[in-house]
């Protein structure tokens, strides 16, 4: 069985880019439905969700790879965003002044990628062999699973994630995730695992 992963912060700590009543829905609510799925079609499976997702992936198990890729997706965002305002690392603020001129730059690419992503699903900043790029996924899908790379941050676009709070003003929720809410840390911890090998994220649920 496949737990839901806690929030690393209290459901209030994300005010006011995030409200309290969108975090207790979307990870109450959304997020634990996908786990609940998940466990249903998984049929007692004992691996790590990293494996159950390549696993359904290659079956062509649409249904189980939707619903095991959404917990770990969103498990990701969670970790993607900090209560606290961090800078980049000195590091991985050179790797975004490579890929895109500067931070101010990145941050409106990003913003331009989330907005203008039809429909529902995910904008990533993502590594391959130490070059970052921000791409935009579907519904469930992960950019690891397509090219190997690894992600350092995601921002969630499915409506349920900002329309309590935006409506459908999903730029200006991208806007103020990114300058308010975008967790560099993680991001550098996850950049470290991209350039040397380290230990990167896995779902803990």
């Amino acid at each position: 069985m496949y737990s839901l992963t806690p929030l690393p912060y209290s459901e209030d700590a994300l005010k006011p880019v995030i409200g309290i009543e969108t975090m207790r829905t979307h990870h109450g609510k959304h997020h634990a439905r996908y786990v609940a799925v998940m466990n249903e079609l998984a049929g007692g499976a004992d691996v790590p969700l990293e494996d159950l997702i390549a696993g359904a992936r290659e079956r062509g198990d649409s249904k189980l790879f939707a619903n095991a890729a959404q917990a770990w997706n969103h498990a990701f965002y969670w970790h993607s965003m900090a209560p606290d305002t961090y800078t980049p690392s000195a590091e991985l603020k050179g790797a975004i002044t490579a890929a895109f001129g500067s931070l101010d730059t990145f941050a409106e690419r990003f913003v331009a990628e989330g907005a203008g992503h039809f429909g529902s699903g995910w904008v990533w900043l993502t590594a391959a062999d130490g070059r970052l790029e921000i791409v935009s996924t579907h519904d469930a899908e992960q950019p690891q699973g397509a090219t190997p790379c690894v992600p350092l941050l995601v921002c969630d676009v499915w409506e349920h994630a900002y329309y309590l709070d935006y409506k459908n003003d999903r730029a200006q929720y991208l806007r103020a995730w990114v300058a308010r809410l975008a967790n560099w840390r993680f991001a550098a911890a996850q950049y470290e695992a991209a350039v040397r090998g380290a230990p990167a994220f896995r779902y803990a649920g």
